[in-house]
């Protein structure tokens, strides 16, 4: 198979083939570009091997192109980012080379090495292909295949192989059987048996990985198009209960007396199956994405620490959503995900999951729809979508009912929010005026105003203005016998 004409439509790779030739090096394109292109899946990273110095062609790539280099000289690669219609190309290089490992490390021992011994040590058959890029060689043509081990054979039989035996591959690298796992949950492909049954003898070895490695590959299958086909391979192969064992805690169905309640881990896939089928899994899928993702996971965290019996009611999870809320910070920082405001919006939709759910299950008041709306904020379009997923029956009637309701709830929220604009709310009586008003230090006493205040407006017996709200302050510190030492010059009736 060749590639000439596909090249040939981008500069980038006609400048390679140049200065390849004129550096009398062997190059090729390998990995995921290859890959992609058979698949026709777009892809602007292109790694480029040499047999001889990455780092020499590199430079040379750059200045033709005129685009920056950095150079990673401890690890002989360098890369070039090439902009071209807008779009930005990553081209890396690296010479190739073969490597061996120490059974502790997942630093290998590196030395020059030949192509094949560069295809060797790749992960999987359908990143070991390559591209000839040289006009003027001996070895092949420009465009020309190479395919050493079948992977195009593995792409069309949709199949995750490793190219040698996968107990050496996993042994040498234990991050490839996460990326195992995730390539089968991006691509919908299988994992050959005895590259599964590998995962499954090796998986403890996972350990000598660095949470941020794995945490990089947990959120790609958290993003890939079926989610929970990832994390049930993760399951099965013991992964999981290694990186994740929170999640893990969820499985299982307890009876007593006749009475279960539903499995909260496959619940808990499914909830996050119902978000990402909300959206095309593309490589440009938002961040906020990803963590409305790690909501879904995360809703149900804290329900095998407070699940009760109660014989009348049968099975409980009280008080779940505040734990989770609780538990979601320390998540965060084992996992070494990000502990700012993608944190605090995963903890928000975790502590608020069951409000919206509540609302459509009573007589809908305009003071609990005005809380929802203050506490769930900016993020109440996420709170919502979190919990229309979050409806998982097989009874096809019930799931349309909860939606329906789900809409009303939604649409009394909309009438309410373009009334009162209460996304953004915040009370006209601040603490500071309130100690400024009746003479104050900080005190207890300054907050039970603040939320006496907070209250009347959210039930909606005052508006949310100056002109009404201070004088039900002051008649309230009237009647707790505040002394108003300082009063505020309205033109008040």
């Amino acid at each position: 198979m060749n590639f000439t004409d596909t090249l040939q439509a981008n500069p980038i790779f006609e400048t390679l083939a140049q200065q390849a030739d004129a550096l009398g090096v062997r190059a090729y394109v390998v990995g995921g570009f290859v890959r992609d292109l058979l698949l026709k899946r777009p892809s602007k990273d292109i790694d480029v091997v040499c047999v001889g110095s990455g780092i020499a062609l590199a430079e040379a790539v750059g200045k033709a192109m005129k685009a920056p280099v950095a150079v990673f000289p401890s690890f002989g690669t360098a890369m070039v980012k090439v902009t071209l219609g807008g779009q930005v190309w990553e081209v890396e290089f690296v010479g190739a080379r073969k490597e061996s490992y120490r059974s502790d490390s997942r630093k290998p021992i590196v030395e020059d090495g030949t192509l094949e011994d560069d295809q060797n040590r790749r992960d999987f058959t359908i990143n070991a292909m390559g591209i000839q890029l040289n006009r003027s060689s001996a070895t092949g043509v420009f465009g020309d295949l190479l395919d050493p081990f079948d992977g195009q054979k593995d792409l069309k039989r949709k199949i995750i192989r490793t190219p040698l035996d996968p107990l050496v591959t996993f042994s040498d690298d234990p991050l490839r059987m996460m990326r195992a796992i995730r390539f089968a949950s991006q691509l919908n492909f299988d994992i050959e048996p005895a590259t599964f049954d590998a995962i499954v003898q090796m998986n403890e070895r996972i350990g000598i990985v660095s949470r941020e490695r794995i945490t990089d590959e947990l959120n790609k299958i958290i993003l890939s198009p079926t989610p929970s086909y990832g994390f049930k391979l993760l399951y099965h192969a013991g992964l999981l209960d290694r990186i994740f064992p929170e999640l893990v805690a969820l499985k299982g169905v307890e009876t007593i007396e006749g009475r279960g309640h539903k499995d909260n881990f496959y619940h808990t896939l499914q909830v996050l199956d119902n978000i990402a089928s909300r959206t095309k899994s593309t490589p440009e899928l938002n961040a906020q994405e990803l963590w409305l993702r790690w909501a879904a996971l995360l809703h149900d965290i804290a329900k095998p620490a407070t699940k009760r019996y109660d014989k009348k009611v049968g099975w409980t999870f009280h008080g779940h959503e505040d734990l989770g809320a609780r538990w979601v910070p320390g998540i965060f920082r084992t996992m070494k995900l990000p502990l700012h405001e993608s944190m605090r919006f995963v903890q928000k939709l975790v502590r608020l999951h069951l409000r919206p759910i509540a609302l459509t299950k009573e007589q809908i008041t305009d003071s609990a729809l005005r809380r929802l709306l203050v506490d769930a904020g900016d993020d109440l379009d996420g709170l919502m979508a979190l919990c229309r997923a979050d409806i998982t029956s097989k009874n096809y009637e019930k799931v349309q009912k909860h939606l329906r309701n789900f809409d009303r709830v939604e649409q009394k929220l909309i009438d309410l929010e373009e009334r009162d604009k209460l996304r953004s709310f915040q009370p006209v009586i601040t603490g500071e005026l309130i100690m400024e008003t009746f003479g104050l230090p900080p005190s207890k006493e300054v907050g039970e105003l603040k939320t006496f205040i907070r209250e009347a407006i959210l039930d909606g017996d005052i508006p949310n203005t100056l002109e009404t709200a201070y004088p039900f302050l002051l008649e309230e510190g009237r009647k707790r016998n505040l002394t108003v030492v300082k009063p505020l010059e309205l033109n008040l009736p």
